[in-house]
């Protein structure tokens, strides 16, 4: 319920004043890039992040062993992500070893590789994205590798974080991985409280006095905000938009919503649960440059619908009256 609130209360208050599982088998080493991709049927992207070494040449160009690793690194996520345990698993050497979170240990590719047949039957479509803190050659023919991966078990789980450290070897002109060990890293509160957004995510639609109201709400940045976009479509056939973030402000300790209207008008939003719902404090500024306050209230009704009114509403200081409740129900597309 405070998912709803979240999204439809903040907009819809700042224009009403203004206006009107399962861990991945193992992790892997050095990406050139994040990936981060959603199960397509097609190849999935990999991205490589920027990483900062000392083995770079006079001109700024990276040692092309660290180079070659890092390359390596996408073409690991980009096997990871289409479930393709033989491809993962070659890059470890024969004999390589990996280590889990648990502390379980498979040694051998031929384990590995049965290993990660076993986690991808059982959680098709999971993707990575990886990024590389460290990366240094210990010798000619030895490089070591710390980075952070994530998990991404889809819209229904929080993401998994995992540290790693990688040990490279080159073996016959190619980098292979020799031992690969992954640590958990502990989830933080932001996404525990951004969860509650989770049934929020989607397309509403409400219609009062003549005119309607489409909102549609999705993930920003690993579930760790919500993006609210919204049109209003007047009884004159005038048209607002907008667009609202919602976050955890960990300075704060709770939930925050950042309004902008299409008319230059904005606004800020402190969320405070109520029962069925959520109560939002907002002070925004309008187009015309006077300072409007409000408290949006948002209940959920069910899992199809939910209300929103927003009270205690004032321009310049002025008092303005209540708006009715308005019924915003889900709409599929």
């Amino acid at each position: 319920m405070k998912r709803t609130i979240f999204l439809a209360c903040g907009i819809i208050l700042a224009i009403s004043v203004g206006q009107s599982g399962a861990q991945p088998p193992a992790v892997k080493p050095p990406a050139k890039k994040a990936v981060v991709a959603k199960p397509a049927a097609t190849e999935p992207a990999v991205k490589v992040p920027a990483v900062t070494t000392p083995e770079v040449a006079a001109n700024g160009e990276e040692n092309e062993d660290l180079a070659a690793i890092r390359q390596a690194a996408g073409e690991f996520a980009a096997a990871f992500n289409k479930g393709d345990a033989a491809a993962v698993a070659a890059h470890w050497t024969a004999d390589g070893e990996y280590i889990s979170e648990t502390g379980s240990v498979f040694s051998g590719r031929t384990a590995i590789e049965n290993e990660y047949t076993t986690f991808f039957a059982a959680n098709p479509g999971h993707q990575i994205g990886i990024v590389i803190d460290s990366l240094r050659l210990l010798s000619d023919s030895a490089a070591i590798e710390d980075g952070h991966f994530t998990l991404d078990q889809g819209n229904t789980s929080t993401p998994l974080s995992t540290r790693y450290t990688a040990v490279h070897v080159k073996i016959d002109g190619k980098w292979l991985m020799s031992s690969v060990r992954d640590t958990r890293i502990e989830v933080s509160s932001s996404y525990r409280n951004m969860a509650d957004l989770e049934w929020l995510i989607g397309t509403w639609v409400a219609e009062e006095e003549g005119s309607s109201t489409e909102s549609v709400c999705s993930w920003l940045a690993n579930k760790r905000f919500v993006q609210r976009t919204y049109t209003v479509t007047h009884h004159d056939q005038s048209v607002t938009s907008g667009i609202q973030l919602i976050g955890f402000n960990p300075q704060l300790g709770q939930i925050q919503s950042w309004n902008f209207s299409s008319d230059g008008g904005y606004a800020i939003g402190i969320w405070s649960p109520i029962e069925n719902g959520w109560a939002t404090e907002i002070q925004g500024t309008r187009a015309d440059g006077h300072n409007t306050t409000a408290v949006n209230l948002i209940k959920r009704l069910d899992n199809h619908g939910y209300s929103w009114k927003s009270i205690q509403r004032t321009v310049r200081g002025e008092s303005l009256p209540d708006t009715n409740e308005v019924i915003y129900k889900s709409h599929a597309k």
